[in-house]
């Protein structure tokens, strides 16, 4: 494999003397297979150079930047077949959060005994901060109205697994991470929709309840049906026998919906209030049960653990590549703007997050913890909500260029201060 990635670094280098060939001299060569050949070249073979290492999934979102900019109509439609369909924008995303959800567990929960201060200073700095942000750069730049409420929407959504990754390699508080990344997707279904409808409702029709809905859709139910199987992992046979009961009710509920029963509860129940709360419940029954599969699949494949987290980058690179050929035109229209505006908006994140934890009393490696839970937000549920309201070309932009930069500057964050990290500690071993 190490021998398969310096190939890949080889062929990229000879991929940049072609795209430079076809860039002067365009009669000679085409630069666009170029363009898409450096990229994927360098994606797969920066895994041979170990100081560039953590970078290549980063380099994979670059990758599929460059495929959608370039190729655009390669990644809107195959045949007759839109691949900005709605569904399945939701069933990809539901994956990226399941694959992210396989790496938390009830025990992170846990954490809010000992971390309870540092979890309301994070929660508060992060919805505070990163929405208010993001509508001082939509009056900053003047962004189109449904570009700008991409960036008000990005701001207001709870933060990703990504920061936890990045407290870990910074050797910062890692329970408080966890812990806050936990609380921050509970209470998303609630705060988004509040945040969006007071920054953004003047931008784009905003409905409270049909994005909480959306978001528990996408993000709740899939990592609930992850926390089955993490409870499974440990249950006692008492708690087992329950599960198969359970089971069986939602197997039976669903069945019965196909039979005719949701035609049935429409005419039951006239409103769509109630109807919305019968497609929920109807949703967490069936990750109840892809829940109980998942883990009876892992009694036999021990490794797929292991395996979810590429499933998910796979999901983030599939609606990144979408949403980037879906908004070609807008992004070579506003595309430097919008990565100056990800660029402050990250780095606002990371600084008043840092700040405003030590005003608050906070430690250090808890002040880094929460800089970076505030600077690093979920751009899958972004996207999801986006292409959920059929606009990934244009609300969906945001998050398909504030990911990738937010992935570069928190590994670079995460590795400064674990340097820090590695000193302080050894002063302190001195010391003692």
């Amino acid at each position: 494999m190490h021998s398969f990635r310096k190939f890949c670094l080889l062929i990229s280098l000879l991929a940049f003397l072609a795209l430079i060939l076809g860039i002067i001299a365009p009669a000679i060569i085409q630069w666009q297979p170029a363009a898409v050949t450096l990229a994927l070249g360098l994606a797969i073979g920066i895994g041979a150079v170990e100081s560039l290492k953590n970078y290549q999934y980063t380099a994979w979102i670059i990758t599929a930047v460059v495929a959608g900019m370039v190729y655009p109509a390669a990644f809107l439609k195959w045949g007759s077949f839109d691949l900005r369909n709605k569904w399945l924008i939701l069933v990809v995303v539901q994956f990226v959060m399941f694959g992210m959800g396989i790496q938390m567990g009830l025990k992170d929960f846990a954490g809010l005994a000992s971390s309870g201060k540092g979890v309301i200073i994070g929660l508060f700095c992060h919805f505070s901060v990163m929405p208010l942000m993001g509508l001082l750069l939509v009056k900053v730049f003047h962004f189109e109205t449904e570009i700008a409420a991409g960036i008000i929407l990005i701001g207001s959504c709870s933060s990703g697994l990504a920061s936890n990754v990045m407290v870990y390699i910074a050797r910062a508080n890692l329970v408080l991470s966890v812990a806050v990344t936990a609380i921050a997707t509970l209470i998303a279904p609630f705060m988004t929709p509040l945040l969006m409808k007071l920054l953004a409702g003047t931008l784009i029709e905003i409905k409270f309840v049909n994005m909480m809905l959306e978001i528990i859709k996408i993000v709740i139910v899939p990592i609930g049906a992850a926390l089955i199987h993490d409870y499974l992992k440990r249950a006692k046979p008492e708690g087992i026998s329950t599960v198969k009961w359970l089971s069986l009710f939602c197997l039976a509920w669903l069945t019965a919906l196909s039979l005719g029963l949701w035609e049935a509860l429409e005419h039951v129940l006239e409103s769509k209030e109630a109807m919305g709360s019968v497609e929920i419940f109807s949703f967490f029954t069936g990750a109840f049960l892809v829940g109980v599969v998942y883990h009876l699949i892992t009694l036999k494949i021990k490794k797929l653990d292991d395996i979810m987290p590429y499933v998910s980058m796979f999901g983030i690179v599939y609606f990144t590549t979408v949403t980037t050929a879906a908004g070609r035109d807008n992004l070579l229209k506003v595309g430097f703007l919008l990565f100056l505006a990800s660029v402050i908006h990250n780095g606002a994140g990371y600084f008043f997050g840092y700040i405003l934890s030590r005003l608050f009393g906070l430690d250090k490696k808890s002040s880094r913890t929460v800089a970076f839970e505030v600077g690093l937000q979920n751009g899958g549920m972004a996207s999801g909500l986006a292409g959920s309201m059929g606009k990934l070309g244009t609300v969906g932009l945001a998050a398909a260029v504030f990911s990738p930069w937010m992935n570069i500057s928190g590994s670079i964050l995460a590795n400064y201060w674990r340097k820090k990290a590695l000193k302080e500690e050894e002063n302190e071993k001195n010391k003692a």
